[in-house]
Order: structure tokens, then C-alpha cells, then sequence
């Protein structure tokens, strides 16, 4: 019976996988590289499991032309001082610099934004009840009348952060958007704050874009079924080891050792890497708006797995998913840490919205926020085979639990979500992105 747990712990499968996917380059949504990655990742998928295709749909397009930002006699425009973040409006802008700190929700009350340029930095202090998110900062900045955003790193070595801003309904931001690396946003706070900064975007925006998402299967051909998910798509600035490949290889080595365990799955386990997920959720948006989410009897999403050597389940409140990581972690005597807080900031929540049990499976890194993550320095080098090998092995054992007829995790009400988002004080942020699904009282 453990014959897997040696092959597992020795296959290759994963992790050259891993550097497939890092040696495709951008993969940014909507791009060839993006759909290389998706194709290899179909082609993987298939050596193990059946039915094994792509499902395009469109997207909006965006692709990053070069940035400036100019400031005290100075123009910083190197890749690794100033990027335009994904989806910003491409623009020129001049303004008074305002540097709000941490941009904390009561750092913009009173302020006087209008027509200035705002700085905040890319992390929340320690005695901060939650995490803010990147595009919440940018919409408190859109609100009050803000002429452009600086998001600056607070990772040292020139990097400066990316990631998007936009919306559902708005898919391109408000207003020029741009990363600064965390020594050219101190150099700002000393020399120019208070004084007229310029910030320049380039970038091509446009409609006729495509994305896709990877299907394969295991297992019987049941109604009911587990969805193992992770993004294929990253940035264009960096490998995007972390931030998703290793997500996407841990996939397929889950189609290998499954394979070799189908026997002991009572439900089909449908594989899903998703394109589009750096965007806003947008390959799994439209996965879920046509699947029938009455019949997903769990979600298993990877996303940030290897980063550090613990795993890490956001369980979104249901008390089943938190008894099946402990049982894995009892077998296996390895610890795996828990939390039952809502997670809206990957694939499975647009299915954990809507009541789905669904996990956000990622990793403790010892490290503040992202870390590397959404830099120039997410490579390859900064993960171990052993941590993704030693979780293969528990991750495999934790889907073939959540696959067991004997396991049961009963569908929440969307009201029930919508109130344990309120108790966590993350509507708030919710509704000011544009992100709040909900529409009863």
C-alpha cells in the first residue's frame, strides 16, 4: 500500500514539469507564452488521465510597454525601479507626490488626494487586524480623486511589485497604476514628496484577446466531483516559479500518483489549471459560471505550494476540510497548519463565494506578504525539490480523502459567506475593488 509514497517521493514528473513552465518565459494572460504553458500542461495532463483538452474564451487584452516616473530633477525608468501593473490605463500624469505609509483605509479619510499622485507601500503593519489588498489601496485612491498610484515594495534589492488593477466590469483601472522598488519609493518619500512627480504608462491595450483553461480526469465517471486546481498563467517580469508553476506541476504530479491510485477514487477528480488568474480570477470566473456548483463535492487549489516547507489550507470555515488536513498530518506525522478565514484572492473562490468547500492550499514562507512573489527574483533557485516532493505526498493522500465516499463536506449558504466576510472586516475592501458578489441584504 505505501509502494506510491516511494515513487512519489523519487519522481521527476513535477518537477520537471516545474521547469518546463519556467523555461516557456512570460507568461502572462492572453499571451503566446501563457497558452505554450497551457498546452504543454494539457499535453502532461494526458500521459495520466483522460480527456485531457484546452477551453479557450476571451479576455481583455493588456501587454506592458516601458514606464517613468519622474521626480526631483530625476527620471526613474529601469525595470527594476519603476513597471506599469497590469491593466493600468496606459497615460501621462503629473501631481504633487502624497505618501500615505501603509495606505491603511483611515490613512485616505480627510486626506486631500485630489489630482495628487499617492504612494503606499506594499505590505499592512503587524498590529493590522487583515490584509489589504493591492487593488484596495488603488480604489481608495480612485475614490478620492487620485490622478495616479505608486505601489511601492517593501522587498529590498530593486524590485519593484506588479500585479493588476481593474475589475469585472471595468477590466482596465481608473488611473496610471505603477510598482516601484522599495529604495526608489524611499528615495521619493525624502526628495519629493509634497512636490510635482510624473508618472508615464505605456501599454497596449486591446480586445481581441484569448485565454484557456486545462481539463483532464480521473476516476469513475461520477456526477459528483473534486476539483484539483492551480493558475498556469504569471507574470511577464519574472519565471513565476512560485506564483504559479510550482502550483501547475504540482497538478500534474497529482495526475500521476492518482493515476496509479484510481482504484481507491469513489469521485471523479477533474484537473483544472486555469489561464487568466493574475488578472482577476478570470479562468475560474468563467469556469464556474457554467459548471453546475452543486455537483463540485470539494475544491483543492493550489496556489503558492513549495514556497516554504509547510503546507498551509485556508478551509474557508468548513469544519470538513480542516478534520481531512488533520488526519493527513496524523498519518504522515508532518505538520500542516490550518485556517478557517475566508480567502478571496485565488481560483477557488469563485466557487467558495457560492457556498463550494474549497481550499486554498499554499505554504508557510517565514517571510512578510509575497516575498519574492510578483518580482523579478520569483525564479526557480528559490525552491527545493524535497518541499515539493514531501508535499506530492501529502497532497496526493488529502485529494483521495476528499475523493472517499466516506467524506462529506456540506455546501454553505452564500449569506453565510457573505457574513463571515463581514465578521472578518473584508467586505469592506470587497466592495470598494468591485469584487462583492452579492446582492441580497
Amino acid at each position: 500500500m505505501s509502494d506510491w509514497i516511494g515513487s512519489t517521493f523519487t519522481s521527476d514528473t513535477g518537477w520537471g514539469h516545474l521547469e518546463t513552465l519556467v523555461d516557456v518565459g512570460d507568461r502572462m494572460a492572453g499571451t503566446e507564452g501563457e497558452r505554450r504553458a497551457a498546452e504543454a500542461t494539457r499535453d502532461a495532463l494526458a500521459t495520466y488521465a483522460r480527456d485531457a483538452h484546452l477551453d479557450e474564451f476571451e479576455i481583455q487584452g493588456w501587454e506592458r510597454g516601458d514606464s517613468e516616473l519622474r521626480a526631483a530633477g530625476e527620471t526613474f525608468e529601469h525595470r527594476d525601479e519603476v513597471i506599469a501593473l497590469p491593466r493600468s490605463p496606459a497615460g501621462e500624469v503629473s501631481g504633487d507626490l502624497v505618501d500615505l505609509g501603509y495606505g491603511l483605509p483611515r490613512d485616505f479619510e480627510g486626506a486631500d488626494l485630489e489630482g495628487k499622485v499617492v504612494m503606499v507601500d506594499a505590505s499592512v503593519p503587524d498590529w493590522f487586524d487583515r490584509r489589504l489588498h493591492r487593488r484596495e489601496k488603488y480604489y481608495y485612491a480612485v475614490e478620492a480623486g487620485a490622478a495616479a498610484f505608486v505601489y511601492r515594495n517593501h522587498v529590498e534589492g530593486y524590485l519593484p511589485a506588479t500585479g493588476s488593477v481593474g475589475n469585472e466590469e471595468s477590466p482596465i483601472g481608473d488611473i496610471p497604476a505603477v510598482g516601484v522598488a522599495k529604495e526608489v519609493g524611499a528615495r521619493l518619500a525624502r526628495r519629493a514628496e509634497g512636490e510635482a512627480v510624473t508618472v508615464a504608462v505605456e501599454a497596449d491595450v486591446y480586445d481581441d484577446a484569448t485565454s484557456q483553461n486545462v481539463h483532464a480526469e480521473l476516476g469513475p465517471d461520477t456526477d459528483a466531483e473534486v476539483l484539483v486546481t492551480s493558475h498556469v498563467d504569471g507574470h511577464d517580469i519574472s519565471e513565476g516559479a512560485m506564483d504559479n508553476g510550482a502550483g501547475t506541476a504540482m497538478l500534474v504530479e497529482l495526475a500521476r500518483t492518482l493515476a496509479a491510485r484510481e482504484d481507491e477514487l469513489d469521485t471523479r477528480v477533474h484537473f483544472l489549471a486555469y489561464g487568466s488568474e493574475e488578472v482577476g480570477l478570470v479562468g475560474s470566473g468563467y469556469d464556474a459560471a457554467n459548471r453546475d456548483l452543486d455537483t463540485v463535492k470539494a475544491v483543492l487549489n493550489l496556489d503558492g505550494v513549495v514556497r516554504g516547507r509547510t503546507l498551509k489550507c485556508y478551509t474557508h470555515g468548513f469544519d470538513a476540510l480542516d478534520a481531512a488536513v488533520d488526519e493527513v498530518s496524523a498519518a504522515f506525522d508532518h505538520p500542516i497548519s490550518t485556517t478557517p478565514e475566508q480567502g478571496p484572492h485565488s481560483d477557488h473562490w469563485e466557487y467558495v463565494k457560492w457556498g463550494v468547500p474549497g481550499y486554498h492550499v499554499t505554504s508557510e514562507s517565514g517571510s512578510e506578504g509575497r516575498g519574492w512573489g510578483h518580482t523579478h527574483a520569483d525564479t526557480l533557485d528559490k525552491l527545493e525539490t524535497r518541499d515539493f516532493r514531501e508535499q506530492s505526498i501529502l497532497l496526493t493522500d488529502l485529494a483521495v480523502r476528499l475523493a472517499d465516499e466516506g467524506f462529506s463536506a456540506a455546501h454553505a449558504a452564500p449569506e453565510d459567506i457573505a457574513a463571515a466576510l463581514e465578521a472578518e472586516n473584508k467586505a469592506e475592501g470587497m466592495k470598494i475593488t468591485g469584487d462583492w458578489p452579492y446582492d441580497f441584504e
